[in-house]
């Protein structure tokens, strides 16, 4: 007679699968949408910052050519050459026009909406295609892209019974689906695909899930 084996620590019962391939014998856990995964305490998910490079580095160029000249003709009459036309031209032209004078405003509305657009993108976070994800750890942060959120909720979509397209517009706060079904009735096929697409929104696992706007109509005829 063998003795039976015991369990040491270095092994582990796996999960048994039913013959019909069904789910694991032990069930897994369900992630409310609202609820944060694991029990744990986690962060505040906000919106992921642009470093906005493009910006910075076209704003610090201009400045750095702009003060490069303006040194070099400083540098220049310091040791007695004549200035540059350019700015002796300016100086005059500022000297002259009145402050009433249409190129004046031109130039003083072009410097003040420049001005505006670089206050605007330091105040706000950018990378509006980034939708971030509900926070487990508060050292750990991640995003899901539009896109790829849409292509989500358009595939669920397609498996609804009576779909034959669907179009999916996600906005941070707000998800449109168009869909057209070529059987069945619009009410039983509204209804089930609101069930089905709530059930993708909850599994995506974003911070703040958007509302949900479905429409469900007939193809058009061709031709």
């Amino acid at each position: 007679m063998s003795e039976p084996h015991e369990e040491t620590g270095s092994t582990r019962r796996m999960p048994v699968l039913d013959k019909d391939g069904g789910d694991p014998a032990e069930p897994r856990p369900v992630l409310d949408a609202g609820a944060d995964p694991g029990g744990h305490g986690g962060g505040h998910a906000r919106r992921f910052w642009s470093a906005r490079r493009v910006p910075a580095g076209l704003v610090a160029l201009l400045l750095l050519v702009v003060a490069g000249l303006f040194l070099y003709d400083v540098a220049a009459v310091r040791a007695d050459r004549d200035a540059m036309a350019w700015r002796k031209e300016l100086a005059r032209q500022l000297a002259e026009r009145p402050l009433d004078d249409t190129w004046v405003l031109a130039g003083a509305g072009v410097a003040a909406a420049l001005g505006l657009w670089l206050l605007l993108l330091a105040v706000t976070p950018g990378l509006r295609a980034l939708l971030p994800m509900r926070r487990t750890h508060d050292d750990v942060r991640a995003g899901l892209h539009r896109d790829a959120a849409a292509t989500v909720l358009r595939d669920r979509a397609m498996e609804v019974a009576g779909v034959q397209s669907a179009r999916v517009r996600m906005r941070r706060r707000r998800a449109r689906v168009r869909a057209e079904s070529h059987f069945r009735e619009l009410d039983d096929v509204r209804t089930e695909l609101d069930g089905a697409l709530t059930d993708a929104v909850a599994g995506l696992g974003l911070a703040r899930p958007p509302a949900l706007s479905v429409r469900v109509r007939r193809p058009g005829r061709k031709g």
